[in-house]
């Protein structure tokens, strides 16, 4: 099984940007999803963005819309999620995780990494 971990989560103001990456132990292959979640306390785990390996095709949560991008360096074996314009309401661990298809449930996916700590103050 790929081992996923997380890095670049920190503490930042509202409105700054911080790049997250997710690093995977061994190449991918096609057909395979990489989604970035996020839960925050009290709250359920959610779909910020996901990424098709193979092909690229993305989907986001509409509240990251126009200001999270989503990308993968296939040859790193790495996800990016770069988030701009960032609000208190973003604070959450996020999370990458890797499924068979890029749906926005949390629970098909089935390899997650740890998480890193995304902390924005207002």
């Amino acid at each position: 099984q790929v081992q996923l971990v997380e890095s670049g989560g920190g503490l930042v103001q509202a409105g700054d940007s911080l790049r997250l990456s997710c690093a995977a132990s061994r190449r991918t292959f096609g057909g395979v999803a990489i989604g970035w979640f996020r839960q925050a306390p009290g709250k359920d785990r959610e779909l910020v963005a996901v990424i098709t390996w193979s092909g690229g095709s993305t989907d986001y949560a509409d509240s990251v819309k126009g200001r999270f991008t989503i990308s993968r360096d296939n040859a790193k074996n790495t996800v990016y999620l770069q988030m701009n314009s960032l609000k208190s309401e973003d604070t959450a661990v996020y999370y990458c995780a890797t499924g068979r298809y890029p749906v926005r449930a949390a629970t098909p996916y089935d390899n997650w990494g740890q998480g890193t700590q995304v902390t924005v103050s207002s």
